[in-house]
Order: structure tokens, then sequence, then C-alpha cells
């Protein structure tokens, strides 16, 4: 079997390292392993922190920011330099992988017209904004600049074919779609550790619901916490823990939700963004159930991940949200929107809890990195100019 050629591979992104969120992480994983395999890579992202280089390695990927002014668009900033310090990336690279939605998505696809360079476009779910003219406004120029470029780009990549049939992005480029499961690895618990939390969380011994994910509308954190008055008639001392980042400066959730956390704040812990996969991994180990109660999901990695670490999940029952339980049969599906719906189910999986965890094993033949990572590098090899 012949050796796939060595390339030098551009991912371009709005936000990489240390903002930690599903689509850094994705980029992270893959580049870790193409590095692996003798590639070079380069991410090229929005300095979105003044104090960041511009210019540094992390895990052997090499991280190019272009400065961008204290102007934010919604969850995106300007790049006034972008254009040319894409220039100059592109004419040293073979082929480009945009991980949309970003605003620059158009922009990426004429800069690499003109260096002759080829555009993968990975596309990591809809954009869906709170209600609100200007938001409405940005929802459509995001589409249309992603739509400008997908009419240049050979391949599209989304993580199912449940959420792309479901997608207003992905329906006029369905002849160019290649499903990947998204890259997802996790260390396995320390159970010393885990003990540990359960210990400190809920020390009545009520079960532990984890919720893993940003407190934004779009992940409807107040469904979870609505849903607690289902779940009390059965477990009184239950706690929920979320892990994730709670005050967001783009959304006003958080402080809108203030009623209702001051409400059910004896049940309730916040813990902040985790940043170590170790400690990720104990977290999920740690509850009895992770529960995902989102409006919108592309695919929620944070679903394997905790099935890896032996937590079975809630899911809504919503496109492309849905695959993982679908796939595993690790967890059960509840009605979006429904906070009834969304206790009773919960309740039936920690009352049956032990016929919905599966084998750690089991779980990696589903959602295979190795596999991922392969077909990754045989549509950049495919694809590349050289």
């Amino acid at each position: 079997m012949t050796e796939a050629p060595k390339l030098k591979i551009l991912f371009c992104i709005l936000y990489y390292l240390p903002h930690r969120t599903g689509m850094p992480i994705y980029i992270q994983r893959i580049g870790q392993e193409l590095i692996r395999r003798g590639h070079e890579v380069t991410v090229l992202a929005a300095q979105h922190k003044p104090e960041l280089p511009a210019e540094e390695i992390i895990d052997g990927i090499r991280v190019r920011r272009v400065y961008a002014p204290p102007i934010p668009i919604s969850r995106g900033m300007l790049m006034p330099a972008y254009a040319w310090v894409l220039y100059e990336e592109l004419r040293k690279h073979d082929v480009v992988n945009v991980h949309t939605p970003m605003l620059e998505t158009a922009l990426i696809s004429i800069v690499a017209q003109l260096a002759n360079r080829p555009v993968i476009v990975t596309h990591h779910g809809d954009l869906i904004l709170p209600a609100g003219i200007t938001n409405r406004v940005i929802q459509s120029v995001m589409y249309w600049l992603y739509w400008f470029t997908m009419q240049r780009s050979p391949k599209l990549v989304m993580y199912s074919q449940d959420y792309a049939q479901n997608s207003y992005y992905a329906a006029p480029f369905m002849d160019k779609l290649e499903t990947v499961y998204p890259p997802i690895a996790i260390p396995t618990p320390n159970p010393q550790r885990v003990a540990q939390l359960r210990a400190e969380w809920s020390p009545n011994g009520g079960p532990i619901i984890g919720f893993a994910g940003r407190f934004v509308e779009e992940k409807r954190p107040d469904l979870l916490i609505r849903a607690l008055d289902v779940i009390n008639q059965q477990h009184p001392n239950v706690r929920v823990v979320f892990a994730g980042q709670y005050d967001i400066p783009y959304e006003n959730t958080w402080e809108r939700y203030q009623p209702l956390v001051e409400q059910y704040k004896g049940q309730l812990i916040f813990l902040g963004l985790i940043d170590d996969a170790q400690t990720l991994a104990d977290f999920y180990a740690a509850c009895d159930v992770l529960a995902l109660t989102s409006d919108t999901e592309c695919f929620a990695l944070v679903q394997v991940e905790a099935m890896l670490c032996g937590t079975p999940v809630m899911m809504t029952d919503i496109p492309g949200g849905r695959v993982p339980v679908q796939v595993t049969g690790m967890g059960k599906h509840a009605q979006a929107g429904d906070a009834v719906a969304i206790g009773e189910t919960l309740l039936e999986i920690i009352n049956q809890r032990d016929q919905y965890v599966r084998p750690r094993a089991e779980i990696e033949a589903c959602f295979s990195l190795k596999e991922t990572v392969d077909r990754y590098e045989q549509l950049f090899s495919r694809y590349a100019d050289r």
C-alpha cells in the first residue's frame, strides 16, 4: 500500500486555543494526529485576546493569529489584516480547511482562488442566534457568505447524515456532502477522584445530573433546571452540576435566568469552564447521567465523551444531536422544549441506569478517532494542490 504524500494543511477558524469549545478541540485532535503521521499543520485564527502571541506552537501545531481590534460583531470580530495574512499562508500550504460558521468564509474562498488552493468546508452547525432583527440580519449574511464559498468548494464535511438532511446550510449542496464523525478522545477517569467529587457534590447520596456546555439560549439549561420539579418527586436530594462557561459576553441568558437559578440554588453547582481533559473525564464519571437539553445541536461531542467515561446520556430528540444515543443505545431521548418530558426521561435513566451503560470499547468502536483522521487525510490528499 502506497503511503499518503505528506501535506501542508491550513485550518481556518475564528477562535482557537486557549479558547476551549467544540470547534478548537475538533481541530486540535485532528491536527495532532495528522502531525503524528508526518504532515505539517497550521491554524489561522483571530488574536481574540491581546495577550496572546501572534505566532506559537501548541502541541506541535503552528498557530498564527491575526490582530483583531476590540470590536465584536455578535460572536465574531473584525480582522483588518486577515486577507493579507491568509494569502501569505495559503502560498505555503497545499490545502485549506475552513470551519464554518465563520464571517471570513467568502473571503477565504476568494483569496484561495487567487492563490490556486482548494477549500474544503467543515460545517459545525447552522448559525442559530436569539430573536431580534439584528440577529436575523447576521444569520442571513453568514448564510450567504457560506453559500458563496460552497459554490467553489469541492466538498462539504458534516458530522452526520441526520443533521445534513435537516440543515438549511447543507440542502443546496447534498451532492458535495461527506459525513465524518467528529474526533473524540478522553482519558480514563480516576476512580479515587470520582469518589471525592460525588461525596463533595452530593453528600446525602442523591443522584448527580451533569450538564456540559455553555449557558446559552440554544442549549436550554433552563429546561434542565425546570425538570427538577419532576425529578424531586422521587429524588429530592438530586444535584445538577454545570460544567462550562455561564456568563457569556454575547448573550444575556445567564442574567435572564437568575430568578430561576436563585429558586433552585440549593440543588445547582456551577464549575465554570473545565480546560483539563482528565478533570473533564472525572466530572463525567462522577455524574449518574449527562443531560443535554438543547433546541439545536450538530452532534454534541460531550455525549460521546461522557459515554466513554461510563455515563449514560439524556439527549433531546433533535437532528444530529440524537445520533450518538441512536448509534450506541447508551441513553434515551426526550422531546425537545418539554421540561416535564426531560424530567421523566432523566428519572428513567437514573432509576434503571445499568441497562443503559455500555463498555468503553464498544463506544470506541462506534466513534473511532483513527477512522475520522483517515477520512480527512484521504480528503486532503485527493484535493490538495501541489
